[in-house]
């Protein structure tokens, strides 16, 4: 009789926890809160979906082949990085690429067990998934149900990570790990792990006008030296056995930012002809349309104080106002003040952004350069005010924006609807982020405010 009542009230529980579940299941799509669990659970669909994508899609040879031409002859004693070729061309990766990219060389046969390493890619997917949703739970912006479409409804970023076996997704993995050092204070191993980053591949550097503003928002100028040397100094230690035996060709071919794209592989300059594409001058007008764009975001967006930009040059000790005196109207009128973001949300707006107006810049997006922002677009839609019919626009424009990335090759109509979503975003991230500047001297107030005990 104990057992059976055992197992009804067990049964009657379970019910119960369904039956609430059920009830709550719009606000686990709405509310940010519910994302560790929505996460889970993506996750493990995740990994089913890779292994059905590596076991019936099948394989497509891009630049996996000559990835490991180049680091095998950096294996058989080639230290002049001029001398470092594959099938595609020369080594143009500074020398992180080559280490790690070595480790898959021996780790699959000297490149020869494709499907080992598109399992390993499949790790790193995942890897790089749990990474951007510790990010999203530490904001707290993006409601739940966006994360279906940044999982399950992309094609071209599981076929860029398991099917084409790029660099562009180990470079995203570094960073996205070196953000979650940001989030939790670690600056200087945060900064150690963004400089492993760009010694990946260099489009990461898009995130340093950011990080650069936060270290000086941090720290100060002299206080954020240490962690710029951080940096540099892990690109001397990678680069070092190349740098002794030809500097000039190493720091040419790693770190060459004039480099010409193709213009049969651009995804977002289609519209334009081709001499158009290739003209330094367009060069030019897109650098200073980028530093006019961060400028504008630093100045307007990124400070959030009515002081000038040019404080943050000072020791944060120096530039913090006097705390004021603990009265009842400080305490009320404190808390009616409701900042945008959160000190987390505030960190990720900022590199997020950084990296967006670059992309939005950029020279030539190919297909596989999709992986630079995709999994930060939820946060930019996601981190203005939204209201309930703002939602179906937000999510309209995610669409668009892989319709545009799935378009091969790329046409008029795609590479155009991509800058429109593109200046869309901006837009939005332009009014919808005005900094809310908190004093720290309560108004003037003509009457005393009563309160009671309790709230004392």
């Amino acid at each position: 009789l104990r057992a059976e009542t055992r197992s009804g009230m067990a049964a009657g529980r379970g019910a119960a926890a369904l039956r609430r579940a059920w009830r709550e299941r719009r606000a686990a799509l709405l509310e940010p809160r519910y994302t560790p669990l929505v996460a889970a659970c993506l996750c493990l669909a995740e990994g089913g979906v890779n292994l059905w994508v590596i076991r019936r899609v099948p394989y497509t040879e891009i630049d996996w082949k000559a990835y490991m031409q180049e680091v095998e002859g950096f294996a058989n004693g080639t230290l002049d990085y001029t001398q470092l070729k594959g099938d595609t061309g020369p080594l143009v990766y500074p020398a992180g690429f080559v280490y790690i990219f070595l480790g898959l060389y021996h780790a699959t046969g000297r490149g020869s067990d494709i499907r080992l390493a598109q399992y390993l890619f499949a790790g790193l997917y995942l890897l790089n998934l749990l990474l951007v949703f510790r990010i999203y739970c530490r904001t707290n912006k993006v409601p739940p149900y966006v994360f279906f479409f940044m999982c399950c409804a992309s094609y071209r970023i599981h076929s860029i990570f398991v099917l084409r076996l790029f660099n562009d997704p180990v470079a995203m993995a570094i960073l996205f790990l070196a953000i979650n050092l940001f989030l939790e204070e670690r600056w200087s191993w945060g900064c150690l792990l963004f400089s492993l980053a760009v010694s990946v591949k260099m489009n990461i550097l898009l995130f340093a006008p950011g990080l650069l503003f936060l270290l000086l928002q941090r720290f100060g100028l002299l206080g954020c030296i240490p962690k710029l040397c951080i940096c540099a100094l892990l690109q001397v230690v990678l680069g070092l056995p190349f740098l002794l035996v030809n500097p000039v060709g190493y720091l040419t071919r790693s770190f060459d930012l004039g480099r010409q794209f193709q213009f049969k592989w651009t995804v977002n300059w289609r519209f334009l002809p081709e001499e158009v594409f290739q003209n330094r001058v367009f060069h030019a007008a897109l650098l200073l349309a980028h530093l006019a764009g961060l400028g504008l975001f630093a100045l307007h967006r990124w400070h959030s104080s009515k002081e000038n930009i040019l404080n943050l040059l000072k020791d944060p000790a120096k530039r913090k106002p006097a705390s004021p005196r603990l009265t009842v109207n400080n305490i009320l009128w404190q808390a009616s003040c409701v900042c945008p973001l959160n000190a987390s949300a505030w960190i990720v707006f900022i590199l997020f952004s950084s990296n967006f107006l670059g992309v939005c810049c950029s020279r030539s997006l190919h297909y596989q350069f999709y992986v630079w922002y995709f999994h930060t677009l939820p946060y930019l839609l996601w981190c203005t005010p939204t209201t309930k019919l703002a939602h179906m626009p937000k999510v309209l424009l995610l669409g668009v924006i892989e319709l545009c990335w799935n378009t091969y090759p790329s046409t008029v109509c795609s590479s155009l609807s991509l800058h429109i979503c593109h200046g869309l975003i901006l837009l939005q991230l332009w009014y919808g982020t005005a900094p809310t500047a908190v004093s720290h001297t309560p108004p003037p107030s003509r009457k005393p405010t009563a309160v009671s005990k309790k709230a004392q």
